[in-house]
């Protein structure tokens, strides 16, 4: 059973810099596309930015240029580096990984897969 477990979100004052990442494990066949999205009260889940396995990268247009995905492909981990934090970063962060699984008999499928999501809270 695939787990998705992440890290790295906390209390920044604006204009800082965190940086979150999002580890894979437990019968991963392969990595397609990974994704970062975001849901803060009140709001729908938006797609913050993604990657895929070719190396392209997508970025919502309130975070181009502040934010940056990265991938570790040996490590099944993905990272999302974010600086000049601002006030409407606040959001709940979860990740996303595309990818095909092992199952039982020697099958395999694919699916999207979703972390638990990890609070980052920019403050004034």
């Amino acid at each position: 059973q695939v787990q998705l477990v992440e890290s790295g979100g906390g209390l920044v004052q604006a204009g800082g810099s965190l940086t979150l990442s999002c580890a894979a494990s437990g019968g991963i066949f392969s990595i397609n596309d990974i994704g970062w999205y975001r849901q803060a009260p009140g709001k729908q889940r938006e797609l913050v930015a993604a990657t895929t396995s070719g190396g392209s990268t997508y970025y919502a247009g309130s975070v181009k240029g502040r934010f940056t995905i990265s991938r570790d492909n040996a490590k099944n981990t993905v990272f999302l580096q974010m600086s000049n934090l601002k006030l409407e970063d606040t959001a709940v962060y979860i990740c996303n990984f595309k990818l095909t699984e092992y199952l039982p008999g020697g099958r395999v499928s694919t699916r999207d897969v979703f972390g638990q999501g990890t609070q980052v809270t920019v403050s004034s």
